[in-house]
């Protein structure tokens, strides 16, 4: 695997999925769809930009365990990513929204944004590393 194209995955796939992350799961979302109770009052700051990072991480994760599992396609690094998305992520959002205040439509909209953000660095990683 280069380097440089690795980072490159990880930058565009990190973007786009903060980007992602914002417009689907953001400020404006959080107040329409969930109990204000649930959330701290201050998004900015140093925890903000922490949280800002973890796109970039998880497309980093995913960019590397694809290597190291050897898919060399879109096609199975998309089958990765939706494997991926149905063992992490999609169960953990479901069981908080049993336990949390938060509405039908983010919990789709956040489920949403994690298989959007998988599939973009899939993509990338088939086209770019495989």
């Amino acid at each position: 695997m280069e380097s440089v194209k690795f980072f490159l995955v990880v930058a565009i796939a990190g973007t786009v999925s903060t980007l992602t992350d914002y417009v689907l799961t953001g400020g404006w979302m959080q107040k329409r769809f969930t109990d204000t109770a649930i959330w701290r009052e201050k998004h900015a700051g140093v925890m903000g930009f922490l949280a800002s990072l973890l796109p970039f991480f998880t497309c980093a994760v995913f960019a590397y365990a694809a290597n190291r599992l050897a898919v060399r396609s879109v096609h199975a690094a998309v089958k990765l990513a939706a494997v991926m998305w149905v063992v992490g992520p999609l169960p953990l959002i479901l069981n908080n929204a049993v336990f949390l205040k938060m509405r039908p439509a983010y919990v789709l909209s956040y489920a949403i944004s994690w298989i959007i953000k998988l599939a973009v660095v899939a993509v990338l990683v088939g086209r770019f590393l495989g």
